[in-house]
């Protein structure tokens, strides 16, 4: 009756059967009879309710009486049809049940995705454009199983971002497992990533889980993969395609099921190209990429930031939290920061314990005050222009990254006394 009115319909021969096929994201509506070979509909009733509390059934039965349908009401059923029933009948029962089902689906999808932005948004602090596509970017990786890799400074919370990716997933009731891939010698990292077995090598008395094997239905977070020893390099990438591995000493394959996060604070196409890193590999991690800004490239979130840091290192170190001057502002927010984030948040720190006089960013003295804008906006575009200098080396290539003629930069350079040496 159902599949005439082009309802789609999937059978099942017991309530042990269709257990197996549902869940609480279940895009449809269970209508079962009271009378089943083993569990009956109304335990099974209850059962599926208590998965998923909004999930429609609709109970049939040739045997009911008003005393059975009301007790089947009150467990929670959304409807009870006695047999002998018009077709039409259950299919029109069946639609309005449809209905409200998707209603429920719709708002549970709006409120995931409210719970995932104000998740980010407490985590990712910031308003600057690149924050919110970041943002926005990861709402959309989180919900799919592909790997990421993360590129960003030292210090622009890649592992921070890694733990948002996890939590906003399906895995985030999985483990979360973290290994600093530039922090051990290459004997241990082998052990750290596969496992072993007893008598694998010299004090090895005890199986040991190495940490991909641990993060199985969770994820992986590899940092400073560009640090990892070829020969490792190898073995992951085996393991990522395979998605099964081998501990120290066993000859036993074990499938694994992790999502990998790697992060790096190098152009691995660049460093494969030089021959430091596997091109297969860069190639297999980066089947999504998110790219973190630098503080100096987001500096209206700077005083945000430093305001929340503030708060947090008070309530961390029991001290009140000092009021920052707007001369201190500006400070701040002219200052390059090549700690990024990071940085930033030791400073607060510093603030919070009184031990920031004279060191950056605050090691000139400043006056308070109002300020004119244009000396607000000579002090930003110094502290960019001599970041850029910096990274760059020479005016030329410096020039060609902030997009300005030559000859203006070298006006600018000599204007804040940035040196002879920048404007050759």
């Amino acid at each position: 009756a159902l599949q005439l009115e082009g309802i789609a319909t999937e059978c099942a021969g017991s309530a042990e059967q269709a257990r197996r096929r549902l869940g609480r994201d279940f895009r449809g509506v269970v209508v079962s009879d009271i009378r089943l070979p083993k569990m009956d509909g109304m335990a099974f009733l209850r059962e599926m309710l208590a998965v998923d509390p909004e999930l429609p059934v609709v109970l049939i039965t040739g045997h009911g009486d008003v005393t059975m349908a009301v007790q089947a009401m009150k467990d929670g059923a959304y409807d009870f049809i006695q047999k002998p029933f018009p077709p039409e009948y259950l299919v029109e029962v069946v639609r309005r049940a449809l209905e409200k089902r998707r209603l429920v689906l719709e708002v549970r999808d709006l409120r995931r995705q409210l719970e995932q932005r104000d998740l980010l948004e407490s985590k990712l602090i910031g308003r600057a454009p690149g924050m919110q596509q970041l943002r926005d970017r990861l709402t959309g990786l989180a919900g799919s199983a592909a790997d990421v890799l993360i590129h960003g400074e030292t210090g622009t919370g890649k592992e921070l971002v890694a733990r948002c990716l996890h939590d906003l997933s399906a895995r985030r009731h999985g483990n979360f497992v973290a290994i600093n891939c530039g922090g051990m010698a290459e004997t241990l990292l082998d052990s750290e990533l596969f496992g072993h077995e007893p008598g694998a090598f010299t004090g090895a008395q005890k199986r040991r889980i190495g940490k991909i094997e641990h993060a199985s239905g969770g994820t992986l977070f590899l940092d400073e993969i560009e640090s990892m020893p070829m020969t490792m390099q190898i073995k992951l990438l085996r393991v990522l395609q395979e998605r099964t591995l081998e501990r120290l000493g066993s000859n036993l394959l074990v499938t694994i099921d992790c999502r990998v996060i790697a992060a790096t604070k190098e152009d691995l196409l660049a460093l494969a190209a030089r021959g430091g890193f596997r091109n297969d590999l860069y190639y297999r991690l980066g089947v999504a990429t998110l790219t973190l800004p630098p503080l100096r490239e987001r500096r209206e979130d700077i005083r945000l930031l430093f305001e929340q840091f503030l708060l947090q290192a008070a309530a961390r170190h029991q001290r009140p939290a000092p009021e920052i001057s707007s001369g201190r502002i500006r400070q701040l927010v002219g200052y390059a920061w090549p700690g990024n984030v990071r940085e930033l948040r030791n400073v607060a720190d510093r603030c919070v314990l009184g031990i920031e006089s004279g060191s950056p960013p605050f090691g000139q003295p400043v006056t308070d005050g109002p300020t004119p804008l244009a000396e607000t906006v000579e002090a930003f575009e110094r502290a960019l222009i001599a970041d850029a200098l910096r990274r760059h080396g020479s005016l030329a290539r410096t020039a060609e990254a902030l997009v300005v003629a030559k000859t203006t930069l070298h006006d600018k350079v000599r204007k804040y006394g940035l040196g002879e040496d920048a404007a050759s």
